[in-house]
């Protein structure tokens, strides 16, 4: 098992490095970085609105004194070579220092930290109503497979599976928000919330949060109920459960005694992927259409601004949390069924 945990954690390192290479290569063709995406914010600024972005001949850089333009190349780090600017960014983050944005004065992390409290909230409502509504209507499904709750479940998980998050967003925010105005249409507290008193805090936040968890949760946890389903069908039709009945146990005294174990190790296994996705992979369309700001927006931003630091630092530190998750996974395998053998 030691052995195993080493060699799994010796080969994130080339999987990390992969990532960032490929991703910091790619940057290096993009155009629009964040030398022109200064000149062309400066241009309007100035009032020259005609800016257009591009390679640094683009327009919005014309008339520039090319001093002033290695000056923000050097104030960027774009005055070194790549291959050099590279090396220093894994100096940095084998540091854990993920740099400070090109745009926001601020340092990685601290944006992370400022934006992390929203996707908490959307990922953990989002992962506990999930596997709370799956697991039992899978489990249900399986008892009663083939009958006519298990098909009209059948078919109304699949519908909702079928909708887009952002679409059914998108109606409840028309529907609920606007023509029947049940619930705000953007943000995740109200503008008083200061002043609220801790329970009206707490009814505030959940009058906010309802419609993007719903939107979220809907198509989330159909795929956890199918594979719930699935599982105890496979476990029920096993021997040792024909014997357990054989010998007179109750149908639910098999189930839960016998059958409920084996049947949750693949979803038990995937708890860890699942709980940390929920935290940090968000949704951006979910946020941009409910006006939340959170990791997703973060990102996205920054993937328009060329915000190279925030995109680089943000993409290190979720494929490590990934990385170790996934290892997570793996060794759960072991704690749910002591026969599994890594080696």
């Amino acid at each position: 098992m030691l052995a195993y945990i080493v060699k799994r954690l010796l080969l994130m390192i080339p999987t990390l490095l992969g990532v960032l290479l490929l991703t910091f290569v790619v940057i290096q063709f993009v155009p629009g970085g964040p030398v022109e995406q200064y000149l062309a914010e400066a241009k309007v600024g100035a009032g020259g609105a005609g800016a257009e972005s591009g390679g640094l001949s683009y327009r919005g850089a014309q008339g520039v004194d090319p001093k002033r333009i290695e000056q923000i190349k050097a104030l960027y780090g774009f005055d070194k070579p790549a291959h050099e600017r590279f090396f220093q960014m894994l100096v940095q983050f084998a540091q854990f220092d993920l740099g400070k944005s090109f745009f926001q004065n601020k340092a990685v992390s601290d944006l992370i930290i400022e934006k992390l409290p929203v996707s908490i909230s959307l990922g953990l409502w989002t992962f506990f109503i999930s596997y709370l509504v799956a697991v039992p209507l899978g489990v249900a499904k399986a008892v009663r497979a083939g009958s006519r709750f298990d098909t009209l479940t059948t078919l109304l998980v699949l519908v909702g599976y079928a909708i887009p998050g952002f679409v059914l967003g998108v109606v409840l925010l028309v529907v609920f928000g606007g023509q029947l105005q049940w619930f705000p249409l953007r943000g995740l507290t109200s503008s008083n919330w200061a002043e609220l008193s801790w329970g009206a805090r707490i009814v505030d936040y959940l009058w906010h949060i309802c419609l993007p968890v719903i939107a979220m949760v809907l198509g989330s946890f159909a795929v956890t109920a199918i594979l719930t389903k699935n599982a105890f069908l496979e476990e029920i039709r096993k021997q040792y459960v024909i014997t357990a009945r054989a010998k007179g146990l109750a149908q639910r005294q098999v189930l839960y005694k016998h059958v409920f174990r084996n049947a949750l190790i693949p979803i038990v296994t995937g708890f860890p992927a699942a709980f940390i996705g929920a935290f940090f992979t968000g949704s951006l369309l979910i946020e941009t259409l409910f006006s939340l700001d959170g990791l997703g927006l973060l990102s996205y931003e920054s993937v328009i601004r060329r915000d190279y630091p925030v995109v680089l630092g943000t993409l290190y530190l979720f494929t490590l949390i990934g990385l170790v998750t996934k290892l997570i996974s793996d060794l759960c395998y072991v704690w749910v069924d002591p026969r599994v053998r890594f080696d």
